[in-house]
C-alpha cells in the first residue's frame, strides 16, 4: 500500500523518497512528522515530513542510513512497499495559527542542518507562498552534504550555505552565519526556526538569545514512538515535562533543556557496563512436555483422592458421593524456574477432563448472582452447563452471544473480584473457576475452527470505531451483528490495542488476540491500521466527508504518568507503556528485531497494579533482578492476587511501604539508583485505602540501572483537542452518560478514554452498552 514512488540520493547515505500515502498527504501540514516501519522486524522510525502532494497522494521524506532500520529503509528501491507509514503526527508549525497579515509584518530566519534541512523546506515554502519574507541558512560539514539547495533557494528571499571546511559558501558554523547576518549585514528578524542536530539547535538558541530573537526548534530527533503512548520523548521545557510527539515537535528553543534532551538521545547507544545482553538470550523451552506432565499429575491426583480404582470415567468421578463440590479443580502452570526464562503462556489451561469436572461443580442457580458481577452480563451458568455436558462447541456459541473476547477475558479479567466473588459456593469453599472455563470454551472453538457468528445482512448504516482495543472491539462486534457497516480506525500497525502492546504473551498470547480480531473481520468489520484520529483524519471529517452516522471513541488512556521527581529524564527510566511496547509489540528482546531495549542487571518497577506486575515479570524474563517498589502494603496492592503470586514465584522482590523521592544518575546521564523513603499507613484516602505517610529520616539509597514507572495513564488529548464541542472532564477524560453518549449526540465514548485506566472487561462492557445506544440513536434519527 505504501509504495516508494521516487527515490533520489541527496548526499552520502541520505535519500529522498516520495511515498504513496494518500490519507497522510491529504492532511499533512508543515512541521509534522510520520512514523515509518520498513518491514516486520524494523523499529518505528520518526521522520519529519519534507513535502506532500495531495493530488498525487504522496508524502516526501528524507532519511539518513544510520541504524539497522534506516539502513533497510534506504536499501529499498522505487516500487518497493513499506510495511507501515503512520501520520501525520505532531502539532503543525505555530505560524499556521497566525493571521496572514500579521505574518506579512514579520521576517523569518530558518536555520537548517543535516537532514533537518528537509523539514525546513515545507515551512519556508508555505511562508513564501503566502508572501512572508524568509531567509534560510543551510549548514553542512562540506559541499557533498549540502541537500535541497535548489528547492530551498526557490522558496526564500536569501539562501546562505555554510560548510565547516569552507568547501562551499560561508566557512564556519550556522551560528557564525547568524552573527554575521545580524552584526555585519545588519539584518533584523522577528522569528527564527531551527531544525537539525540537537547540538546545533542548542547553540543556535544560545546565539539567538543574545539578540533576543525568538526561536522555535523541532525536537523530532528525540522522537521514539510518535503517538505519545510511550512517553520516551519527554523533555523539560521551562522546567515542565513535555511529550514532544503530543505537544510538539516544535517548542520555544530558549526554554528547552537541551542538555537533558541530548543525553536522552544516547538512550539506546551501546552501554555494556551493568546492562544485559538481551539479543543473545535463549528463551526457548519444551512447553508441550511441561503441559502434558502437569495435566497428567493433576488428573492422577484427582482420581486418586476420589476413587480407590483408576478405571472410572470423569462423569463417574463427578457423580461420586465423595466428589468435593467446594474445592476448585487445580489448574496447571509452567514451573516458575522454567517460565521465568521464557515468554510462553504461564497458565496451561484445563484439559477437557479437568474442565468437565470443574463445570460440574456449578449449581446452575435459578437466580445466578455471578451474572450480576459480569460487566457484559454473560450467561455464566448457561455456558458452564454445556461444558459439564461435554457440549464444548455449544458452550463457545453461548459465550459468543455476550462477548467478543472470551479467550481474552478468560485470561486477563479479574474474575475473583467480579463474577467469581458472587458465586454461592464461596459460602463454604471455592468459587467455580468461571474465568478458566471461559478460556477453555473459547480455546476449544479456536482450536477446532468453530464458526461462532455468521455475517448478517446489512442495514445500510455506517458507524466508525476509534481504537481497536477491548472497548472498540466489543462495540464493533455488537454493531456488526446488528447489520451495521463498521470500520475500526487503529493508530498502531497491529490490531488489539492494549491487548497486544500492554499485556505480555505469557499472560495473553498474540495468537489469541489475532483470532478474536479475525472473528470480527469474518462478520464484516473493516479495520484500517496506521490511522491516527485527530491527525490522519478527524472525527468531523469521518462524519462529514466519509458518511459515518455515529462514532464510538474507544481510544483508551495511553499517555503515561510520571512522578515528577528529580532524575526522571535520565536514561534508563522507562514508562511501563514504553517498556512493554518495546517488548510485547516490537519484540525488542528477539535478535531478528531491530527495536532496541537497554535493561540493567537490577531493575526497580514503581507501582503495584497489573501493569507493574507485567513490567516486572518481563524484566525478570530478560534476566534482570527485579524489585517492585510500592508505597502501601501487600493488602492494598491493586494487582490481581494471581499475578502477585506468579511474580513472587518467579523471584521478583516486593519492597512494600516504600516510595522513591529521587532517581540518581551517573555523570553520563544514566540511572545509578533510587533514593527511597519508608512509609507507614495513615487514614484512608479518597480510594478507601489507607494513605501512606512518610516516616521522617527514613531515606536510603538502593542501586539500580533501570527504573520503570508503572503509575497508570491519562487520556491522550489528541481527539478531544481536535473535535469541536466535545466535553472533557478536568483530568482530560471524555464526558459521557451511562449509555456512552457524549456532549455531541452522534459521538459516543467508553472505556479508559472516559474512566481512566481500568480493566479489559469494564472497557468491553462500556463498548457493548454504547453499541446498544448507537443503534437506538441511529434508528430514532432515521424515523
Amino acid at each position: 500500500m505504501y509504495k516508494i514512488m521516487r527515490k533520489k540520493l541527496l548526499a552520502p547515505n541520505i535519500y529522498l523518497m516520495d511515498v504513496y500515502a494518500p490519507r497522510v498527504a491529504a492532511s499533512a501540514q508543515p512541521g509534522q512528522f510520520i512514523i515509518v516501519i520498513t518491514d516486520q522486524y524494523s523499529e518505528r522510525i520518526p521522520l519529519t515530513i519534507s513535502d506532500y502532494d495531495m493530488e498525487r497522494g504522496t508524502v516526501q521524506i528524507v532519511v539518513q542510513a544510520s541504524g539497522p532500520s534506516t539502513q533497510k529503509l534506504c536499501a529499498l528501491d522505487e516500487g518497493a512497499e513499506l510495511k507501515d507509514f503512520v501520520g501525520p503526527l505532531g502539532v503543525p508549525s505555530e505560524f499556521l495559527n497566525e493571521g496572514i497579515e500579521e505574518l506579512k509584518n514579520k521576517k523569518y530566519l530558518m536555520v537548517a542542518g543535516g537532514v533537518g534541512t528537509a523539514p525546513v523546506y515545507p515551512q519556508a515554502k508555505w511562508l513564501h507562498e503566502h508572501g512572508i519574507n524568509v531567509d534560510v541558512i543551510i549548514g553542512a560539514k562540506n559541499r557533498e552534504f549540502v541537500i535541497l539547495e535548489k528547492e530551498l533557494g526557490s522558496v526564500c528571499d536569501n539562501l546562505y550555505i555554510c560548510t565547516d571546511d569552507g568547501s562551499y559558501g560561508f566557512k564556519g558554523l550556522v551560528t557564525d552565519k547568524i552573527v554575521d547576518l545580524i552584526e555585519n549585514e545588519k539584518k533584523t528578524y522577528d522569528q527564527c526556526v531551527s531544525i537539525g542536530p540537537m547540538i546545533m539547535m542548542k547553540f543556535v538558541c544560545l546565539t539567538t538569545k543574545k539578540y533576543e530573537l525568538p526561536t522555535i526548534v523541532s525536537l523530532n530527533p528525540i522522537m521514539v514512538d510518535g503517538t505519545g503512548m510511550c512517553g520516551a520523548c519527554r523533555v523539560a521545557v521551562d522546567g515542565v515535562m513535555k511529550f514532544a510527539c503530543v505537544e510538539g515537535p516544535e517548542f520555544d528553543g530558549h526554554l528547552v533543556d537541551f542538555d537533558s534532551a541530548i543525553a536522552r538521545q544516547r538512550q539506546f547507544a551501546d552501554n555494556t557496563d551493568n546492562y544485559l545482553d538481551l539479543k543473545k538470550k535463549d528463551h526457548d523451552c519444551n512447553i508441550d512436555i511441561a503441559i502434558a506432565k502437569q495435566h497428567k499429575e493433576i488428573l492422577h491426583d484427582l482420581e486418586k483422592s476420589l476413587n480407590d480404582k483408576d478405571d472410572k470415567t470423569v462423569d463417574e468421578i463427578a457423580k461420586n458421593e465423595k466428589f468435593d463440590r467446594f474445592t476448585r479443580t487445580p489448574i496447571s502452570n509452567q514451573d516458575p524456574e522454567i517460565r521465568s526464562k521464557n515468554f510462553e503462556e504461564v497458565c496451561l489451561g484445563y484439559t477437557e477432563e479437568e474442565a468437565v469436572i470443574e463445570a460440574k461443580r456449578c449449581l446452575n442457580c435459578k437466580k445466578p448472582l455471578c451474572v450480576g458481577g459480569c460487566p457484559v452480563s454473560i450467561d455464566i451458568p448457561g455456558f458452564i452447563k454445556e461444558i459439564a455436558n461435554h457440549n464444548f462447541e455449544q458452550s463457545a456459541k453461548v459465550l459468543s452471544l455476550y462477548t467478543a473476547l472470551p479467550a481474552v477475558c478468560g485470561r486477563v479479567c479479574p474474575q475473583e473480584t467480579q463474577c467469581e466473588q458472587r458465586c454461592i459456593l464461596t459460602n463454604k469453599g471455592d468459587a467455580v473457576a468461571i474465568g478458566k472455563l471461559e478460556r477453555f470454551a473459547a480455546d476449544y472453538a479456536r482450536n477446532n475452527n468453530v464458526t461462532l457468528s455468521e455475517k448478517p445482512r446489512s442495514n445500510g448504516h455506517k458507524v466508525a470505531i476509534i481504537g481497536c482495543g477491548p472497548a472498540g472491539i466489543s462495540c464493533a462486534g455488537e454493531l456488526a451483528k446488528m447489520g451495521y457497516d463498521v470500520t475500526i480506525f487503529e493508530a498502531l500497525h497491529q490490531s488489539g490495542g492494549v491487548l497486544v502492546y500492554g499485556i505480555p504473551e505469557f499472560r495473553l498470547p498474540d495468537e489469541i488476540v489475532k483470532h478474536e480480531v479475525e472473528n470480527l473481520i469474518k462478520i464484516g468489520v473493516k479495520i484500517e491500521n496506521d490511522i491516527v484520529v485527530g491527525r490522519t483524519v478527524t472525527i468531523d471529517s469521518l462524519i462529514d466527508g466519509e458518511g459515518f452516522e455515529a462514532i464510538f471513541i474507544g481510544s483508551g488512556a495511553g499517555l503515561p504518568r510520571f512522578m515528577n521527581i528529580p532524575g526522571e529524564n535520565l536514561n534508563g527510566v522507562y514508562s511501563a507503556n514504553e517498556f512493554l511496547t518495546r517488548n510485547n509489540l516490537m519484540r525488542s528482546f528477539e535478535s531478528e528485531y531491530d527495536t532496541p531495549v537497554v535493561l540493567g542487571k537490577k531493575v526497580a518497577v514503581i507501582g503495584g497494579g497489573n501493569v507493574a506486575m507485567d513490567a516486572a515479570r518481563v524484566a525478570r524474563r530478560l534476566g534482570a533482578e527485579v524489585d517492585i517498589v510500592y508505597r502501601r502494603t501487600e493488602e492494598e496492592l491493586p494487582a490481581r492476587v494471581e499475578e502477585v503470586h506468579h511474580a513472587k514465584e518467579e523471584g521478583i522482590n516486593f519492597k512494600m511501604l516504600t516510595a522513591p523521592v529521587e532517581i540518581l544518575g551517573t555523570e553520563s546521564g544514566w540511572v545509578r539508583g533510587l533514593v527511597n523513603v519508608q512509609n507507614e499507613l495513615g487514614e484512608p484516602d479518597e480510594s478507601g485505602r489507607r494513605k501512606p505517610v512518610t516516616i521522617k529520616g527514613s531515606e536510603y539509597e538502593t542501586e539500580y540501572q533501570t527504573v520503570i514507572m508503572a503509575l497508570g495513564t491519562n487520556p491522550n488529548p489528541l481527539i478531544s483537542s481536535t473535535t469541536d464541542n466535545l466535553e472533557t472532564s478536568k483530568w482530560g477524560g471524555i464526558v459521557a452518560n451511562e449509555e456512552g453518549q457524549t456532549s455531541r449526540p452522534e459521538i459516543f465514548a467508553g472505556g479508559d478514554a472516559v474512566t481512566g485506566s481500568a480493566t479489559v472487561i469494564l472497557a468491553m462492557g462500556a463498548g457493548k452498552d454504547a453499541a446498544v445506544a448507537i443503534d437506538k440513536y441511529i434508528r430514532n434519527k432515521n424515523n
